[in-house]
């Protein structure tokens, strides 16, 4: 499609990118993105992925905003409180870009549905904040072929990595089964300072618009680990476990 007037200027500084420019724009135009979880981390996904016309988004979260939401989950704000949490974040990306179609499910994504969900996206955001989930997207994603940004935070800290269908390692070539229920501390027991949840939920917008319009390099075979309290970016490389039950076999 053509772009007109109003979007050329909105998307100017993207257009004049050699790695993005037009084609670029228009591959994230075409481009699906899926985030799952409308909190801490798809918040800043979610509204850089609009904001940088991504056309059609889908945001998945079965919750309703809480006051204690608003201290990192800036796509809600206190009017939208009691709200569901899917419907607070369509609103928030029509605000930032009317272009953009925004899909909602108001649902928990489990094992029965995640299937069909990924379905129709070209790029799954896991932004959600239990190990249950993680593994259960990691799986669906390497068995339908989906590419996907996996991240976590707490307290200070944030970690994120890139899996592309391949020879990309996964999720369990790190961390082959969920730790014991209790051994690792949820984000309510040790707190998340709010801004950590925006670097890194942006990193993971900013790995997707890479791998939608192919520039740069992604972070795939390498975590990024952000430790804000000491401002100290640093990569950890792994490699494809040969004997993954999941992407090995």
């Amino acid at each position: 499609m053509g772009f007109v007037e109003e979007q050329m200027a909105r998307y100017q500084r993207h257009l004049v990118i050699d790695e993005i420019g037009m084609e670029g724009q228009q591959k994230l135009f075409d481009a699906k993105v899926l985030v799952i979880g409308a909190g801490g981390l798809g918040s800043p996904a979610a509204l850089y992925l609009a904001a940088a016309g991504t056309g059609t988004l889908g945001i998945a979260d079965p919750d309703q905003v809480e006051l204690s939401n608003l201290q990192r989950q800036i796509m809600h704000t206190t009017d939208s409180l009691g709200k569901p949490k899917a419907e607070s974040a369509r609103r928030a990306v029509a605000a930032i870009n009317p272009y953009a179609v925004v899909n909602v499910y108001k649902i928990f994504v489990d094992k029965d549905n995640i299937t069909e969900l990924i379905e129709d996206y070209d790029f799954i955001i896991d932004a959600t904040d239990n190990f249950s989930s993680k593994f259960l997207i990691n799986d669906a994603c390497v068995k339908a072929g989906k590419p996907f940004s996996h991240a976590g935070v707490t307290r200070f800290q944030g970690q994120l990595f890139t899996y592309v269908p391949g020879n990309s390692p996964c999720y369990r070539c790190l961390f082959k089964e969920p730790p014991p229920e209790g051994a690792v501390p949820t984000g309510n027991q040790a707190g998340i300072l709010g801004a950590v949840c925006g670097v890194t939920g942006s990193l993971q917008a900013m790995e997707a618009v890479k791998y939608i319009t192919g520039a740069g390099d992604l972070l795939t075979g390498r975590m990024l680990v952000f430790d804000a309290l000491g401002m100290k970016f640093r990569t950890v490389k792994f490699q494809k476990d040969k004997d993954c039950n999941v992407c090995s076999v």
